[in-house]
Protein backbone atom coordinates (compact mmCIF):
# COMPACT_ATOMS: atom_id res chain seq x y z
CA UNK A 1 0.00 0.00 0.00
CA UNK A 2 1.09 3.66 -0.48
CA UNK A 3 3.27 5.11 2.84
CA UNK A 4 0.90 7.45 3.48
CA UNK A 5 -2.30 4.69 4.03
CA UNK A 6 -0.02 2.23 5.64
CA UNK A 7 1.46 5.03 7.42
CA UNK A 8 -2.51 6.50 8.66
CA UNK A 9 -3.59 2.64 9.39
CA UNK A 10 -0.46 1.97 11.63
CA UNK A 11 -0.78 4.98 13.60
CA UNK A 12 -4.42 4.01 14.48
CA UNK A 13 -3.03 0.72 15.51
CA UNK A 14 0.05 1.74 17.73
CA UNK A 15 -2.00 4.17 19.49
CA UNK A 16 -4.48 1.76 19.83
CA UNK A 17 -2.08 -0.58 21.47
CA UNK A 18 -0.73 1.73 23.54
CA UNK A 19 -3.79 2.44 25.54
CA UNK A 20 -4.66 -0.98 26.24
CA UNK A 21 -0.89 -1.30 27.58
CA UNK A 22 -1.46 1.63 29.14
CA UNK A 23 -4.95 0.44 30.53
CA UNK A 24 -3.54 -2.30 31.37
CA UNK A 25 -0.76 -1.20 33.24
CA UNK A 26 -2.64 1.07 35.31
CA UNK A 27 -5.73 -1.35 35.79
CA UNK A 28 -8.74 -0.08 33.56
CA UNK A 29 -8.36 -3.33 31.82
CA UNK A 30 -7.33 -6.69 32.99
CA UNK A 31 -4.25 -8.37 32.17
CA UNK A 32 -4.23 -10.18 28.39
CA UNK A 33 -3.11 -11.01 25.49
CA UNK A 34 -3.14 -8.71 22.87
CA UNK A 35 -4.10 -10.46 19.91
CA UNK A 36 -3.76 -8.78 16.05
CA UNK A 37 -7.31 -6.87 14.78
CA UNK A 38 -8.12 -5.77 11.74
CA UNK A 39 -8.48 -2.71 10.22
CA UNK A 40 -10.91 -1.57 7.54
CA UNK A 41 -12.17 1.08 5.16
CA UNK A 42 -15.66 0.89 5.51
CA UNK A 43 -17.76 -0.04 2.53
CA UNK A 44 -20.37 3.74 4.00
CA UNK A 45 -18.24 6.76 4.61
CA UNK A 46 -20.81 8.08 7.07
CA UNK A 47 -18.70 5.32 8.93
CA UNK A 48 -15.03 7.16 8.57
CA UNK A 49 -12.17 6.82 6.73
CA UNK A 50 -11.10 3.54 8.63
CA UNK A 51 -13.02 0.35 11.11
CA UNK A 52 -11.46 -1.87 13.97
CA UNK A 53 -12.51 -4.06 15.71
CA UNK A 54 -10.02 -4.27 18.50
CA UNK A 55 -12.65 -4.23 20.95
CA UNK A 56 -14.14 -7.48 19.94
CA UNK A 57 -11.21 -9.19 19.20
CA UNK A 58 -10.07 -8.33 22.93
CA UNK A 59 -13.08 -8.97 25.20
CA UNK A 60 -12.61 -11.85 25.90
CA UNK A 61 -9.22 -11.08 26.95
CA UNK A 62 -10.30 -8.07 29.15
CA UNK A 63 -13.60 -9.75 30.42
CA UNK A 64 -15.80 -7.23 29.11
CA UNK A 65 -18.33 -5.73 26.91
CA UNK A 66 -16.72 -4.47 23.49
CA UNK A 67 -18.68 -1.64 24.07
CA UNK A 68 -17.21 -0.39 26.88
CA UNK A 69 -13.85 -1.87 25.84
CA UNK A 70 -13.93 0.64 23.38
CA UNK A 71 -14.77 3.49 25.55
CA UNK A 72 -11.72 2.52 27.98
CA UNK A 73 -9.21 2.36 25.05
CA UNK A 74 -10.32 5.78 23.45
CA UNK A 75 -10.37 7.71 26.84
CA UNK A 76 -6.70 6.92 27.42
CA UNK A 77 -5.56 6.56 23.84
CA UNK A 78 -3.18 9.58 22.54
CA UNK A 79 -3.96 10.62 18.61
CA UNK A 80 -1.71 13.80 18.84
CA UNK A 81 0.65 13.41 15.37
CA UNK A 82 -1.67 11.51 13.60
CA UNK A 83 -4.17 11.78 10.75
CA UNK A 84 -7.42 11.60 13.26
CA UNK A 85 -9.30 14.06 13.53
CA UNK A 86 -12.37 12.12 15.54
CA UNK A 87 -13.59 8.70 16.18
CA UNK A 88 -16.78 7.31 17.57
CA UNK A 89 -18.00 3.84 19.02
CA UNK A 90 -20.86 1.73 16.35
CA UNK A 91 -22.60 -1.30 16.56
CA UNK A 92 -21.35 -4.08 19.03
CA UNK A 93 -18.07 -2.32 19.52
CA UNK A 94 -16.52 -1.25 16.04
CA UNK A 95 -14.37 1.79 15.95
CA UNK A 96 -14.71 4.43 13.33
CA UNK A 97 -11.82 6.51 12.56
CA UNK A 98 -12.17 9.99 10.85
CA UNK A 99 -8.90 11.34 9.06
CA UNK A 100 -8.03 15.00 8.99
CA UNK A 101 -7.92 17.39 6.20
CA UNK A 102 -4.01 16.96 5.91
CA UNK A 103 -4.32 13.26 5.48
CA UNK A 104 -6.58 14.47 2.25
CA UNK A 105 -3.72 17.29 1.15
CA UNK A 106 -0.91 14.64 1.54
CA UNK A 107 -2.06 12.31 -0.27
CA UNK A 108 -2.65 15.00 -3.16
CA UNK A 109 0.94 16.15 -2.48
CA UNK A 110 2.57 12.56 -2.82
CA UNK A 111 0.38 12.14 -6.10
CA UNK A 112 2.43 15.37 -7.40
CA UNK A 113 5.74 14.50 -5.83
CA UNK A 114 5.82 10.81 -7.27
CA UNK A 115 3.83 11.47 -11.06
CA UNK A 116 3.87 8.68 -13.25
CA UNK A 117 5.59 6.55 -10.39
CA UNK A 118 2.84 6.54 -8.76
CA UNK A 119 1.19 3.42 -7.51
CA UNK A 120 4.19 1.17 -7.66
CA UNK A 121 5.34 -0.35 -4.86
CA UNK A 122 8.39 -2.83 -3.64
CA UNK A 123 5.85 -5.30 -2.36
CA UNK A 124 7.27 -8.19 -4.54
CA UNK A 125 10.97 -6.89 -3.28
CA UNK A 126 12.62 -7.92 -6.91
CA UNK A 127 11.47 -11.48 -7.14
CA UNK A 128 11.78 -12.76 -11.06
CA UNK A 129 8.46 -13.24 -12.39
CA UNK A 130 8.03 -15.08 -15.98
CA UNK A 131 5.04 -14.52 -17.44
CA UNK A 132 3.97 -16.68 -20.04
CA UNK A 133 0.92 -16.19 -22.15
CA UNK A 134 -0.59 -16.85 -25.94
CA UNK A 135 1.82 -19.51 -27.15
CA UNK A 136 -0.43 -20.24 -30.16
CA UNK A 137 0.44 -23.21 -32.16
CA UNK A 138 2.65 -21.45 -35.13
CA UNK A 139 0.31 -23.19 -37.51
CA UNK A 140 -2.24 -20.75 -38.18
CA UNK A 141 -3.89 -17.79 -37.15
CA UNK A 142 -4.89 -16.61 -33.88
CA UNK A 143 -8.36 -16.98 -32.29
CA UNK A 144 -10.49 -15.49 -30.46
CA UNK A 145 -9.07 -16.87 -27.29
CA UNK A 146 -5.48 -15.56 -27.91
CA UNK A 147 -6.92 -12.12 -28.47
CA UNK A 148 -8.27 -12.21 -24.30
CA UNK A 149 -5.43 -14.55 -23.32
CA UNK A 150 -3.33 -11.69 -25.06
CA UNK A 151 -4.39 -8.75 -23.06
CA UNK A 152 -4.93 -10.93 -20.09
CA UNK A 153 -1.40 -11.50 -20.12
CA UNK A 154 0.22 -8.57 -21.20
CA UNK A 155 -1.52 -6.66 -18.40
CA UNK A 156 -0.85 -9.06 -15.49
CA UNK A 157 2.53 -8.66 -16.97
CA UNK A 158 2.09 -5.18 -15.70
CA UNK A 159 0.74 -5.34 -12.74
CA UNK A 160 3.51 -7.58 -11.57
CA UNK A 161 6.22 -4.95 -12.67
CA UNK A 162 4.11 -2.23 -10.92
CA UNK A 163 3.65 -4.24 -7.88
CA UNK A 164 7.66 -5.01 -7.47
CA UNK A 165 8.34 -7.88 -9.25
CA UNK A 166 10.97 -8.29 -11.84
CA UNK A 167 9.02 -9.01 -14.72
CA UNK A 168 9.72 -11.08 -18.19
CA UNK A 169 7.06 -11.81 -21.01
CA UNK A 170 7.58 -14.74 -22.48
CA UNK A 171 5.68 -16.53 -26.33
CA UNK A 172 6.79 -20.28 -26.41
CA UNK A 173 6.73 -21.64 -29.75
CA UNK A 174 5.32 -25.59 -30.23
CA UNK A 175 7.68 -25.68 -33.04
CA UNK A 176 7.98 -29.41 -32.81
CA UNK A 177 5.53 -32.41 -32.41
CA UNK A 178 2.12 -33.45 -33.32
CA UNK A 179 1.13 -30.13 -34.60
CA UNK A 180 3.68 -29.56 -36.56
CA UNK A 181 3.84 -33.16 -38.17
CA UNK A 182 0.44 -32.38 -39.42
CA UNK A 183 1.40 -28.81 -41.04
CA UNK A 184 3.81 -30.78 -42.73
CA UNK A 185 1.39 -32.91 -44.13
CA UNK A 186 -1.09 -30.71 -44.80
CA UNK A 187 1.15 -28.43 -46.56
CA UNK A 188 2.96 -31.79 -48.34
CA UNK A 189 -0.67 -32.11 -49.47
CA UNK A 190 -1.65 -29.13 -50.82
CA UNK A 191 1.56 -28.63 -52.27
CA UNK A 192 1.36 -32.16 -54.27
CA UNK A 193 -2.55 -30.86 -55.74
CA UNK A 194 -0.92 -28.20 -57.73
CA UNK A 195 1.02 -31.16 -59.56
CA UNK A 196 -1.08 -34.33 -59.53
CA UNK A 197 -4.79 -35.44 -59.13
CA UNK A 198 -6.74 -37.12 -57.07
CA UNK A 199 -4.37 -36.51 -53.61
CA UNK A 200 -7.19 -35.84 -50.70
CA UNK A 201 -6.93 -33.95 -47.89
CA UNK A 202 -7.48 -36.25 -44.59
CA UNK A 203 -10.63 -34.74 -42.18
CA UNK A 204 -7.96 -34.10 -39.28
CA UNK A 205 -5.67 -32.18 -41.36
CA UNK A 206 -5.15 -28.08 -41.70
CA UNK A 207 -7.59 -27.11 -44.26
CA UNK A 208 -7.17 -23.04 -43.68
CA UNK A 209 -6.58 -20.74 -46.83
CA UNK A 210 -3.20 -20.23 -45.29
CA UNK A 211 -1.87 -23.53 -45.67
CA UNK A 212 -3.00 -23.13 -49.53
CA UNK A 213 -1.22 -19.69 -49.91
CA UNK A 214 1.94 -21.14 -48.38
CA UNK A 215 2.17 -24.42 -51.03
CA UNK A 216 1.68 -22.10 -53.29
CA UNK A 217 4.62 -19.73 -52.85
CA UNK A 218 6.72 -22.66 -52.47
CA UNK A 219 5.71 -23.85 -55.58
CA UNK A 220 6.46 -20.27 -57.21
CA UNK A 221 9.95 -20.57 -55.83
CA UNK A 222 10.82 -24.78 -56.23
CA UNK A 223 8.28 -25.43 -58.92
CA UNK A 224 7.98 -29.39 -59.40
CA UNK A 225 11.07 -30.02 -57.30
CA UNK A 226 9.86 -31.80 -54.48
CA UNK A 227 7.19 -33.31 -56.11
CA UNK A 228 8.76 -36.80 -56.90
CA UNK A 229 11.61 -36.33 -54.00
CA UNK A 230 11.72 -38.23 -50.95
CA UNK A 231 8.40 -37.37 -48.31
CA UNK A 232 10.70 -36.39 -45.27
CA UNK A 233 12.69 -34.34 -47.00
CA UNK A 234 9.74 -32.60 -49.20
CA UNK A 235 8.13 -31.78 -45.45
CA UNK A 236 11.07 -30.70 -44.31
CA UNK A 237 11.42 -28.16 -46.95
CA UNK A 238 7.91 -27.18 -46.79
CA UNK A 239 8.23 -26.63 -42.96
CA UNK A 240 11.36 -24.79 -43.11
CA UNK A 241 9.78 -22.69 -45.93
CA UNK A 242 6.57 -21.78 -43.43
CA UNK A 243 6.63 -22.18 -40.30
CA UNK A 244 9.29 -18.98 -40.02
CA UNK A 245 6.31 -16.79 -42.04
CA UNK A 246 3.67 -18.08 -39.08
CA UNK A 247 6.41 -17.12 -36.98
CA UNK A 248 7.00 -13.57 -38.31
CA UNK A 249 2.99 -13.39 -38.34
CA UNK A 250 2.54 -14.03 -35.22
CA UNK A 251 5.30 -11.44 -34.44
CA UNK A 252 3.63 -8.84 -36.27
CA UNK A 253 -0.09 -9.52 -35.32
CA UNK A 254 0.69 -9.11 -31.63
CA UNK A 255 3.00 -6.15 -32.22
CA UNK A 256 0.10 -4.57 -33.49
CA UNK A 257 -1.94 -5.30 -30.26
CA UNK A 258 1.08 -3.67 -28.71
CA UNK A 259 2.74 -7.12 -27.14
CA UNK A 260 6.32 -7.33 -27.07
CA UNK A 261 7.77 -10.16 -25.66
CA UNK A 262 11.41 -10.71 -23.53
CA UNK A 263 11.93 -14.23 -25.36
CA UNK A 264 10.15 -16.26 -27.95
CA UNK A 265 11.29 -19.45 -26.74
CA UNK A 266 11.37 -22.68 -29.38
CA UNK A 267 9.89 -26.33 -28.29
CA UNK A 268 12.23 -27.39 -30.58
CA UNK A 269 15.64 -25.79 -28.96
CA UNK A 270 14.85 -28.69 -26.07
CA UNK A 271 14.86 -31.52 -27.77
CA UNK A 272 18.14 -30.06 -29.65
CA UNK A 273 20.26 -29.40 -26.30
CA UNK A 274 19.03 -32.53 -25.02
CA UNK A 275 17.04 -31.29 -22.32
CA UNK A 276 13.72 -33.10 -23.42
CA UNK A 277 15.96 -36.39 -22.75
CA UNK A 278 17.79 -35.25 -20.01
CA UNK A 279 14.43 -34.57 -17.95
CA UNK A 280 13.03 -38.45 -18.96
CA UNK A 281 16.30 -39.58 -17.37
CA UNK A 282 16.02 -37.24 -14.23
CA UNK A 283 12.43 -39.07 -13.98
CA UNK A 284 13.85 -42.23 -14.09
CA UNK A 285 16.16 -42.11 -11.50
CA UNK A 286 13.46 -40.15 -9.32
CA UNK A 287 11.39 -43.57 -9.04
CA UNK A 288 8.61 -42.17 -10.03
CA UNK A 289 8.60 -44.55 -13.67
CA UNK A 290 7.50 -47.78 -14.16
CA UNK A 291 7.35 -49.58 -17.82
CA UNK A 292 4.27 -51.16 -18.88
CA UNK A 293 3.33 -52.44 -22.29
CA UNK A 294 7.15 -51.08 -22.96
CA UNK A 295 6.00 -47.31 -22.35
CA UNK A 296 7.00 -45.41 -20.18
CA UNK A 297 4.90 -44.28 -17.00
CA UNK A 298 5.30 -41.32 -14.60
CA UNK A 299 3.36 -42.47 -11.29
CA UNK A 300 1.15 -38.93 -11.24
CA UNK A 301 -1.53 -40.68 -8.90
CA UNK A 302 1.25 -40.43 -5.45
CA UNK A 303 1.07 -36.73 -6.40
CA UNK A 304 -2.79 -36.52 -6.47
CA UNK A 305 -3.84 -36.56 -9.86
CA UNK A 306 -6.51 -39.34 -10.79
CA UNK A 307 -4.07 -41.27 -13.20
CA UNK A 308 -0.92 -42.55 -14.03
CA UNK A 309 0.40 -40.55 -17.60
CA UNK A 310 2.75 -42.03 -20.26
CA UNK A 311 5.99 -40.30 -20.72
CA UNK A 312 7.38 -42.63 -23.53
CA UNK A 313 5.12 -44.47 -25.89
CA UNK A 314 5.95 -47.91 -26.84
CA UNK A 315 7.71 -46.67 -30.42
CA UNK A 316 10.14 -44.59 -27.91
CA UNK A 317 8.57 -41.16 -28.80
CA UNK A 318 7.73 -39.31 -26.16
CA UNK A 319 4.31 -37.70 -25.19
CA UNK A 320 3.38 -34.25 -25.46
CA UNK A 321 4.13 -33.45 -22.04
CA UNK A 322 7.81 -34.16 -21.78
CA UNK A 323 8.84 -31.03 -23.31
CA UNK A 324 6.66 -28.83 -21.24
CA UNK A 325 7.91 -30.43 -18.05
CA UNK A 326 11.02 -30.06 -19.81
CA UNK A 327 10.14 -26.38 -20.49
CA UNK A 328 9.16 -25.48 -17.12
CA UNK A 329 12.44 -27.24 -15.45
CA UNK A 330 13.82 -24.66 -18.21
CA UNK A 331 11.74 -22.00 -16.20
CA UNK A 332 12.40 -22.49 -12.33
CA UNK A 333 15.58 -24.27 -12.29
CA UNK A 334 17.44 -23.45 -15.85
CA UNK A 335 17.04 -19.89 -15.75
CA UNK A 336 16.04 -19.30 -11.82
CA UNK A 337 13.01 -17.46 -11.93
CA UNK A 338 11.16 -17.66 -8.58
CA UNK A 339 7.62 -17.57 -10.06
CA UNK A 340 6.44 -18.83 -13.14
CA UNK A 341 2.95 -18.16 -14.39
CA UNK A 342 1.02 -19.25 -17.23
CA UNK A 343 -2.14 -17.90 -18.99
CA UNK A 344 -3.71 -21.12 -20.33
CA UNK A 345 -7.56 -22.36 -21.27
CA UNK A 346 -9.71 -23.94 -19.22
CA UNK A 347 -9.75 -27.17 -21.02
CA UNK A 348 -6.26 -27.40 -19.21
CA UNK A 349 -7.71 -28.19 -16.24
CA UNK A 350 -6.64 -31.43 -15.41
CA UNK A 351 -2.82 -30.92 -17.55
CA UNK A 352 -1.94 -28.93 -14.40
CA UNK A 353 -2.04 -31.29 -11.75
CA UNK A 354 0.40 -33.39 -13.47
CA UNK A 355 2.77 -30.72 -14.71
CA UNK A 356 3.06 -29.89 -10.87
CA UNK A 357 3.33 -33.66 -10.15
CA UNK A 358 6.41 -33.79 -12.63
CA UNK A 359 7.97 -30.58 -11.30
CA UNK A 360 7.77 -31.95 -7.88
CA UNK A 361 8.93 -35.30 -8.86
CA UNK A 362 12.34 -33.51 -10.14
CA UNK A 363 13.16 -32.11 -6.91
CA UNK A 364 11.55 -28.53 -7.87
CA UNK A 365 8.69 -26.64 -6.20
CA UNK A 366 6.09 -26.70 -7.57
CA UNK A 367 4.23 -23.80 -5.75
CA UNK A 368 6.49 -21.95 -7.78
CA UNK A 369 4.36 -22.96 -11.11
CA UNK A 370 1.31 -21.15 -10.99
CA UNK A 371 -1.58 -21.41 -13.92
CA UNK A 372 -4.46 -19.14 -14.67
CA UNK A 373 -6.82 -20.28 -16.40
CA UNK A 374 -9.09 -18.90 -18.96
CA UNK A 375 -12.59 -19.51 -20.12
CA UNK A 376 -12.96 -18.51 -23.53
CA UNK A 377 -15.11 -14.92 -25.36
CA UNK A 378 -18.19 -15.39 -26.93
CA UNK A 379 -18.33 -11.99 -29.79
CA UNK A 380 -21.55 -10.31 -29.88
CA UNK A 381 -23.61 -8.67 -32.52
CA UNK A 382 -26.69 -6.88 -31.89
CA UNK A 383 -27.35 -9.18 -29.05
CA UNK A 384 -26.54 -12.17 -30.85
CA UNK A 385 -24.01 -14.67 -30.72
CA UNK A 386 -21.60 -14.79 -34.09
CA UNK A 387 -19.17 -17.27 -34.90
CA UNK A 388 -18.76 -16.18 -37.96
CA UNK A 389 -16.74 -12.94 -40.20
CA UNK A 390 -19.42 -11.06 -42.44
CA UNK A 391 -16.52 -10.07 -44.38
CA UNK A 392 -14.94 -13.45 -44.93
CA UNK A 393 -17.37 -16.16 -43.94
CA UNK A 394 -14.55 -17.59 -41.29
CA UNK A 395 -13.77 -17.60 -37.37
CA UNK A 396 -12.91 -14.08 -36.42
CA UNK A 397 -9.38 -14.29 -35.33
CA UNK A 398 -7.03 -11.50 -33.38
CA UNK A 399 -6.43 -9.87 -36.63
CA UNK A 400 -10.15 -9.40 -37.91
CA UNK A 401 -11.00 -8.48 -34.83
CA UNK A 402 -8.47 -5.54 -34.58
CA UNK A 403 -9.69 -4.44 -38.07
CA UNK A 404 -13.26 -4.12 -36.58
CA UNK A 405 -12.73 -3.18 -32.73
CA UNK A 406 -10.45 0.20 -31.90
CA UNK A 407 -7.03 -1.89 -29.67
CA UNK A 408 -7.59 0.00 -26.75
CA UNK A 409 -10.97 -1.55 -26.36
CA UNK A 410 -10.31 -4.75 -27.04
CA UNK A 411 -7.19 -4.69 -24.16
CA UNK A 412 -9.64 -2.88 -21.80
CA UNK A 413 -13.17 -5.31 -22.53
CA UNK A 414 -10.62 -8.18 -21.96
CA UNK A 415 -9.65 -7.33 -18.79
CA UNK A 416 -12.82 -6.29 -17.72
CA UNK A 417 -13.80 -9.80 -15.98
CA UNK A 418 -11.96 -12.32 -14.09
CA UNK A 419 -10.06 -14.61 -16.08
CA UNK A 420 -12.13 -17.87 -14.98
CA UNK A 421 -14.99 -16.15 -16.07
CA UNK A 422 -16.88 -16.18 -19.34
CA UNK A 423 -17.33 -13.41 -21.35
CA UNK A 424 -19.41 -11.72 -24.18
CA UNK A 425 -17.74 -9.39 -26.01
CA UNK A 426 -19.90 -6.55 -27.35
CA UNK A 427 -18.68 -5.75 -31.01
CA UNK A 428 -21.49 -2.79 -31.08
CA UNK A 429 -20.08 -1.25 -27.33
CA UNK A 430 -16.45 -1.55 -28.43
CA UNK A 431 -17.10 0.66 -31.28
CA UNK A 432 -19.75 3.41 -29.02
CA UNK A 433 -18.54 6.62 -28.56
CA UNK A 434 -20.92 7.30 -25.19
CA UNK A 435 -20.60 6.60 -21.85
CA UNK A 436 -21.96 3.53 -21.90
CA UNK A 437 -18.75 2.13 -23.56
CA UNK A 438 -16.05 1.55 -20.06
CA UNK A 439 -13.34 2.26 -21.84
CA UNK A 440 -14.80 5.32 -23.63
CA UNK A 441 -15.60 6.59 -20.41
CA UNK A 442 -12.42 6.66 -18.72
CA UNK A 443 -10.68 7.84 -21.61
CA UNK A 444 -13.33 10.65 -21.47
CA UNK A 445 -12.82 11.65 -18.06
CA UNK A 446 -9.33 12.16 -18.53
CA UNK A 447 -9.64 14.30 -21.66
CA UNK A 448 -12.12 16.44 -19.94
CA UNK A 449 -9.86 17.05 -17.43
CA UNK A 450 -6.88 18.23 -19.87
CA UNK A 451 -9.66 20.20 -21.65
CA UNK A 452 -10.82 22.26 -18.18
CA UNK A 453 -6.99 23.12 -17.28
CA UNK A 454 -6.66 23.88 -20.85
CA UNK A 455 -9.95 25.88 -21.21
CA UNK A 456 -8.45 27.66 -18.14
CA UNK A 457 -5.49 28.43 -19.38
CA UNK A 458 -6.43 30.17 -22.86
CA UNK A 459 -8.61 32.52 -20.32
CA UNK A 460 -5.69 33.30 -18.54
CA UNK A 461 -5.91 31.04 -15.05
CA UNK A 462 -2.64 28.97 -14.86
CA UNK A 463 -2.85 25.98 -12.70
CA UNK A 464 0.23 25.78 -9.94
CA UNK A 465 1.56 24.04 -7.30
CA UNK A 466 -1.43 24.48 -4.80
CA UNK A 467 -0.21 24.88 -1.00
CA UNK A 468 -1.07 22.21 1.78
CA UNK A 469 -3.32 24.39 3.49
CA UNK A 470 -5.22 25.42 0.24
CA UNK A 471 -5.47 21.53 -0.16
CA UNK A 472 -6.84 20.81 3.03
CA UNK A 473 -9.78 23.19 1.97
CA UNK A 474 -11.08 20.07 -0.06
CA UNK A 475 -13.62 18.52 2.22
CA UNK A 476 -16.81 17.90 0.34
CA UNK A 477 -18.42 14.28 0.36
CA UNK A 478 -17.18 14.29 -3.43
CA UNK A 479 -13.51 15.92 -2.87
CA UNK A 480 -12.80 13.24 -0.11
CA UNK A 481 -14.39 10.33 -2.14
CA UNK A 482 -12.12 11.18 -5.11
CA UNK A 483 -8.90 11.35 -3.22
CA UNK A 484 -9.30 8.54 -0.89
CA UNK A 485 -10.52 6.38 -4.25
CA UNK A 486 -6.68 7.76 -5.40
CA UNK A 487 -5.08 6.75 -2.43
CA UNK A 488 -6.44 3.00 -2.85
CA UNK A 489 -4.43 2.62 -6.07
CA UNK A 490 -1.00 1.32 -4.53
CA UNK A 491 -3.48 -1.31 -2.81
CA UNK A 492 -5.49 -2.17 -6.01
CA UNK A 493 -2.17 -3.00 -7.70
CA UNK A 494 -0.93 -4.75 -5.15
CA UNK A 495 -4.33 -7.06 -4.90
CA UNK A 496 -4.13 -7.34 -8.72
CA UNK A 497 -1.28 -8.80 -8.52
CA UNK A 498 -1.42 -11.18 -5.28
CA UNK A 499 -5.36 -12.77 -7.28
CA UNK A 500 -3.39 -12.81 -10.84
CA UNK A 501 -6.58 -10.15 -12.10
CA UNK A 502 -5.94 -7.19 -13.74
CA UNK A 503 -9.95 -6.65 -13.92
CA UNK A 504 -9.31 -5.36 -10.48
CA UNK A 505 -7.11 -2.59 -12.25
CA UNK A 506 -10.12 -1.69 -14.79
CA UNK A 507 -12.34 -2.12 -12.07
CA UNK A 508 -10.64 0.72 -10.47
CA UNK A 509 -10.32 3.10 -13.23
CA UNK A 510 -13.79 2.51 -14.18
CA UNK A 511 -14.86 3.56 -11.02
CA UNK A 512 -11.74 6.52 -10.64
CA UNK A 513 -13.78 8.43 -14.09
CA UNK A 514 -17.29 8.12 -12.36
CA UNK A 515 -16.13 9.25 -8.92
CA UNK A 516 -14.30 12.40 -10.82
CA UNK A 517 -17.56 12.80 -12.64
CA UNK A 518 -19.34 13.05 -9.58
CA UNK A 519 -17.11 15.45 -8.25
CA UNK A 520 -16.80 17.88 -11.12
CA UNK A 521 -21.16 17.73 -11.76
CA UNK A 522 -20.75 19.29 -7.74
CA UNK A 523 -18.05 21.27 -7.10
CA UNK A 524 -17.01 23.93 -9.36
CA UNK A 525 -13.38 24.82 -10.46
CA UNK A 526 -13.93 27.73 -12.12
CA UNK A 527 -15.40 31.39 -10.88
CA UNK A 528 -13.95 30.53 -7.34
CA UNK A 529 -11.94 32.26 -5.04
CA UNK A 530 -8.10 31.26 -6.15
CA UNK A 531 -6.90 29.22 -3.09
CA UNK A 532 -9.90 26.67 -3.13
CA UNK A 533 -9.68 26.97 -7.26
CA UNK A 534 -6.25 25.63 -6.81
CA UNK A 535 -6.75 23.01 -4.85
CA UNK A 536 -9.57 22.02 -6.79
CA UNK A 537 -7.23 22.02 -10.19
CA UNK A 538 -4.94 20.00 -8.23
CA UNK A 539 -7.49 17.40 -7.52
CA UNK A 540 -8.07 17.37 -11.17
CA UNK A 541 -4.36 17.34 -12.69
CA UNK A 542 -3.89 14.48 -9.80
CA UNK A 543 -6.90 12.24 -11.11
CA UNK A 544 -5.84 12.83 -14.99
CA UNK A 545 -2.10 11.68 -13.50
CA UNK A 546 -3.41 8.42 -12.25
CA UNK A 547 -6.13 7.81 -15.10
CA UNK A 548 -3.17 8.04 -17.06
CA UNK A 549 -0.84 5.48 -14.99
CA UNK A 550 -3.57 2.89 -15.13
CA UNK A 551 -3.99 3.23 -18.46
CA UNK A 552 -0.44 3.39 -19.54
CA UNK A 553 -0.48 0.08 -17.44
CA UNK A 554 -3.05 -1.17 -18.96
CA UNK A 555 -1.13 0.01 -22.40
CA UNK A 556 -4.00 1.69 -23.51
CA UNK A 557 -4.19 5.50 -24.85
CA UNK A 558 -4.95 8.27 -23.14
CA UNK A 559 -6.32 11.07 -25.35
CA UNK A 560 -5.87 14.69 -24.54
CA UNK A 561 -9.13 15.75 -26.87
CA UNK A 562 -11.87 13.02 -27.95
Amino acid sequence: MSKLVMSSKEQIKKAIKASAEKCMKEGLLEQGELNDFSIEVPANKDHGDYAINAALVWSKAFRKAPRQIAEILLENADFSNTYVEKYEIAGPGFINFFLSAAYYADILADIDEKKDEYGKSDFGEGKKVLVEFVSANPTGPMHIGNARGGALGDCLASVMSAAGYYTEREFYINDAGNQINKFALSLELRYLQLYKEGIEMPEDSYHGEDIIAHAKAFAEINGDKYVECDEAERRQALVKFALPKNIQGLHDDLLKYRIEYNTWFKESTLHESGETTRIIELLKKSGYTYEQEDALWFKATEFGCDKDFVLVRANGVPTYIVPDIAYHYNKLVTRGFDKAIDILGADHHGYVPRLKGALTALGVDASKLDVVLMQMVRLVRDGEVIKASKRSGKAITLVTLLDEVPIDAARFFFNLREPNSHFDFDLDLAVNESNSNPVYYVQYAYARICSIIRNLEAEGVKRREATKAELELLTTDEERALISHLAALTDEIISAAKSYDPAKITHYVSELATKFHKFYSVCRVKGIEEPLMQARLTLCNDTAIVIKNVLSMLNITAPEKM
